[in-house]
């Protein structure tokens, strides 16, 4: 399968368990993996053949600066519901979230989920 790649997408969020995160709010990454047949935008060279960039990040924008979620889990899971509705091309998504600063103790770059989500 072809794959569509946008990575390192950031964002400020207010999601979280903790009060602080959804008071002060925090910073948040996000990789798109979608997976689909790219051989008719190959040919035409018309990217209403594919899936267009610019709306997979306006469709995580949404989500992570939209609605505060307690749990990374849910805004995957948003995010990967809303792009196989919204783009009919898709036949398989992974989301990655990453929080590189969470409210816990001890020596880590960061935390991360990455969720998987096909039409089958």
């Amino acid at each position: 399968m072809d794959k569509i790649k946008v990575n390192e997408m950031e964002f400020y969020g207010y999601h979280g368990v903790f009060k602080e995160e959804t008071k002060l709010g925090q910073r948040f990454r996000v990789n798109a993996v979608l997976e689909l047949d790219l051989s008719k935008s190959a040919a035409s060279d018309s990217v209403d053949d594919s899936i267009n960039y610019a709306d997979v990040y306006n469709v995580c924008k949404e989500i992570v600066e939209g609605e505060p979620l307690k749990l990374v889990e849910a805004v995957a899971d948003r995010i990967c519901s809303r792009m196989l509705k919204e783009f009919d091309l898709l036949d398989r998504i992974t989301i990655e979230v990453v929080k590189p600063d969470p409210p816990i103790p001890g020596h880590y770059q960061s935390v991360a989920i990455e969720l998987t989500r096909s039409r089958s």
